[in-house]
């Protein structure tokens, strides 16, 4: 089968076309002008240069296809670059599924999140907006929604990097987010999910009819608070930790007044999709994958001990 898929050379993404060619499927790739190299197995696709704001690339990159995957997201805005929730996370959904209808393509996959909704942050609306469009398109759809991912970044970033490298590598105190003012009743939570396990999910979603107009929350084995998920990763590159009880309400203060320069770690909409939770049951994954999901443990985390 080829396989349109856009947000290929990410994270995510390169492990999607791994595990799509390695069950036999033939990937189209649109590929940002300059981030070639960032394609896995790049010679075993078909790369077709441009970006989601050019018709003509879009419509090339599904041309005889038989599948979409939608697989673009981000965490922050640059709009002065245009990249934007409305325009990577909708928009461009919008510009896929036009071309897709064009081409007779019926089967449509989506990359969503956990905890969409509307009202909420434009990060939630811009994918809970995407949902709604490519359903009402009439596509053969299955959405997933992923809690966070973890696993080899492969040079991009992912959860437990950007946590081992914001606050179990400086010499000093980790935060342990809590909501509230109390941290034993204002717990983070988050079901970390490997990303070969949600790579897999995918390709077993292509062959089976059985999931189409369906949505799978996607959840590792075990639902961990913030603290817990700091301890694995200090546990996992062989480090004593000290974890001290911070309020999100005192981050978001500090966020207000600094989260539009680049280096700060998190926006203030990140902070509230924090409190809110981000947990999933496995038994969707485990059902798709037909084994346990990959635990958040040292042995699957040892990637961070080669950064250092």
């Amino acid at each position: 089968m080829r396989v349109a898929v856009f947000g290929g050379s990410g994270f995510v993404g390169r492990y999607l076309v791994d595990a799509l060619i390695e069950a036999g499927h033939e990937p189209s790739l649109l590929v940002r002008p300059g981030s070639e190299d960032k394609v896995s197995r790049a010679e075993e696709c078909r790369l077709i240069s441009g970006d989601l704001g050019n018709r003509d690339a879009v419509e090339t990159a599904v041309r005889g296809c038989d599948a979409v995957i939608y697989n673009v997201g981000i965490l922050r805005e640059d709009a002065a670059r245009g990249i934007t929730f409305e325009a990577m996370q909708y928009d461009g959904v919008v510009q896929v599924c036009n071309a897709a209808a064009a081409q007779g393509i019926s089967r449509f996959l989506l990359m969503s999140a956990n905890g969409v909704r509307r009202p909420g942050t434009p990060y939630q609306e811009t994918k809970a907006r995407a949902e709604e469009h490519v359903k009402s398109e009439g596509f053969a759809t299955t959405v997933f929604r992923p809690s966070v991912i973890f696993g080899d970044p492969r040079g991009a970033m992912e959860i437990a990097s950007q946590l081992h490298r914001d606050m179990i590598r400086p010499p000093l105190p980790a935060a342990g987010f809590f909501s509230g003012w109390r941290p034993s009743r204002g717990q983070v939570v988050m079901s970390p999910v490997h990303v070969e396990d949600v790579a897999q999910a995918f390709v077993t979603a292509l062959g089976s009819p059985a999931t189409v107009g369906e949505t799978y929350r996607l959840g590792g084995p075990e639902t961990l608070t913030w603290v817990e998920m700091l301890q694995r990763i200090a546990a996992a590159v062989g480090k004593r930790k000290i974890i001290v009880p911070v309020p999100l309400a005192a981050m978001a203060l500090l966020a207000t007044l600094l989260d539009w320069l680049p280096f700060f770690p998190v926006t203030r909409d990140q902070l509230k999709m924090l409190a809110q939770g981000n947990s999933a049951d496995p038994e969707a994954m485990e059902a798709l994958l037909g084994r346990p999901a990959t635990a958040f443990a040292s042995d699957n985390l040892s990637y961070l001990a080669a950064a250092g």
